[in-house]
């Protein structure tokens, strides 16, 4: 079962979501046959990487958000993640810029072999430590925590080999029905939008599950010749002599 998961990088939601569709995949009973991808999709592509401001500046420049409206908007998804296991998990006292450059280096460890690793330590970093996402000596360091190869690490982001592939699959989400993240798509036919819970995350690979993997039922054998059984139909011996 393919499970795609699309996500911006300072979204606290789609952190949350990532967290979570995790221990939905440990806790799955088939949880071994699922294939979990990441794909990238930057709120605001357009947005420079620099200067890095303020979350709550942020906010009110974007919504026109006072103080007391964006402690209300971040501080309940904090709570949340906190509960959850994430601690802690930093959103408000944070700074937002540009992403597509930090997705251009999880794409880039994807290539590596260090996919689910590389956004792992990504969110991590950010919402666990306010780690900067924004700069190429930012990204880095990072790359130094996957053991990726610094200097290629820098040449790949300098030339920004990986900006179309960012830009397509964020333009795939748009074709699949995404209008926002987090955004869920299980074997390219079944969306879920939005921070789920795990319980329903749960439910929702089962339903998918039984939807795609019929349940066999055993009946008793077929007729006396053997045509018919438990395992399928076959040809009486004399048939196939013939044949």
């Amino acid at each position: 079962m393919k499970v795609e998961i699309w996500s911006d990088l300072t979204c606290p939601w789609c952190g949350l979501a990532g967290h979570r569709l995790d221990r939905a995949v440990e806790r799955f009973a088939h949880g071994g046959d699922v294939e979990l991808i990441h794909r990238s999709f930057p709120l605001d592509p357009d947005l420079p990487s620099s200067p890095a401001v303020p979350t709550r500046q942020a906010l009110k420049q974007k919504y026109g958000m006072d103080d007391a409206q964006a402690e209300a908007a971040t501080r309940r998804v904090e709570v949340l993640a906190e509960r959850e296991g994430l601690r802690p998990y930093i959103v408000l006292d944070n700074k937002k810029a540009g992403t597509q450059l930090a997705h251009e280096f999880l794409a880039h460890a994807t290539a590596q072999g260090k996919h689910a690793e590389a956004w792992r330590l990504t969110f991590r970093a950010y919402f666990g430590e306010a780690h900067s996402l924004f700069d190429v000596d930012a990204l880095l360091e990072l790359s130094d925590e996957l053991g990726l190869d610094r200097e290629e690490t820098r040449q790949v982001l300098v030339e920004r080999r990986f900006r179309q592939q960012v830009r397509d699959e964020a333009r795939r989400a748009g074709t699949l029905g995404a209008r926002g993240v987090p955004f869920l798509v299980i074997d390219g036919q079944y969306a879920v939008a939005g921070a789920q819970d795990t319980e329903t995350f749960l439910d929702v690979f089962q339903q998918v599950w039984d939807a795609t993997h019929p349940q066999l039922v055993q009946t008793p054998d077929g007729d006396a010749d053997g045509v018919c059984g438990p395992d399928g139909c076959v040809l009486p011996g004399d048939h196939a002599a013939r044949a």
